[in-house]
């Protein structure tokens, strides 16, 4: 906790957002962890499973996103989040998270979609202050990369982001040319006038709803790249598991980390459409 407070600090979070230890005891051992996107059923039985066959729970589970952002006045087991609770406290699993405080760290979120994609002298794409050690932070990067066309940058994109079910949207025409981009990881419409204003020839996020999109292409540029929720977050999470192994590495401490591979997308299956779909 202590380590996620040092890189990820709850006070650069978002005010609407609740980020921290969810559940657990901070005073017990952590030997074993797994770090997911999503805190869903699937991923806590993946962390009472354990990480190997002898039938003990990782001890820590880590994900990006909040078990709860409302107040809840029951969590019965009925219920999908009290199952959740319930099924981690009983197997004594701490579950802690780190969302828009990782989303704006230097070394966030943000730094791991653009680090993916190739490019170059980042910068936030919405600035919010300096961190402990005076690097500028924020949402979403901006950076450069060699000069190419959209529908090639696209392709590129496509075959870095982990696979999904519903791929990746190109919005604009594939023979323009782009050099310069802005990244911002999960929902992005908020984004859009900031991506216009950095002056960025396309603007890769995920979420992009038909309206803001559709008003926002029809004045120019940026074009638009649309990934899930999922894959332009989890991206994320291979860094983050090599920052904490190696931090405990050099404190002398054996700590082992696994990244969940589960896709939590809530979409499992893409369907062409129309009379003559293959």
């Amino acid at each position: 906790m202590a380590l996620m407070e040092s890189w990820y600090p709850q006070a650069t979070a978002q005010s609407w957002d609740r980020v921290g230890l969810i559940v657990g005891d901070p005073d017990a051992p952590v030997r074993s962890l797994l770090l997911a996107l999503d805190p869903t059923a699937v991923i806590a039985e993946q962390a009472v499973a354990g990480p190997d066959s002898d039938g003990h729970p990782y001890d820590m589970v880590i994900t990006h996103h909040p078990l709860l952002l409302r107040g809840a006045s029951f969590l019965p087991v009925t219920d999908p989040k009290g199952a959740v609770v319930t099924r981690l406290i009983r197997a004594g699993v701490s579950l802690f998270n780190a969302h828009t405080n990782a989303d704006v760290a230097c070394e966030g979120v943000a730094t791991a979609l653009a680090d993916l994609i190739g490019l170059r002298d980042t910068v936030p794409l919405e600035p919010c202050g300096v961190d402990a050690e005076g690097h500028e932070i924020g949402l979403g990067r901006v950076g450069t990369i060699e000069p190419t066309t959209l529908g090639a940058f696209a392709d590129h994109v496509a075959s870095v982001l982990p696979a999904g079910p519903t791929g990746l949207l190109v919005g604009g025409d594939e023979a323009m040319a782009v050099s310069r981009v802005a990244v911002l990881g999960g929902a992005g419409d908020s984004a859009l006038d900031a991506a216009r204003a950095a002056d960025v020839d396309v603007y890769l996020t995920a979420d992009l709803r038909h309206h803001p999109a559709s008003e926002h292409l029809e004045d120019g540029r940026p074009y638009l790249l649309c990934g899930t929720h999922w894959a332009t977050e989890w991206v994320g999470l291979e860094p983050l598991a090599r920052r904490l192994t190696e931090d405990a590495h050099s404190r002398g401490a054996s700590l082992a980390v696994q990244v969940s591979r589960i896709v939590t997308d809530p979409w499992a299956l893409r369907l062409p459409t129309g009379p003559d779909r293959a």
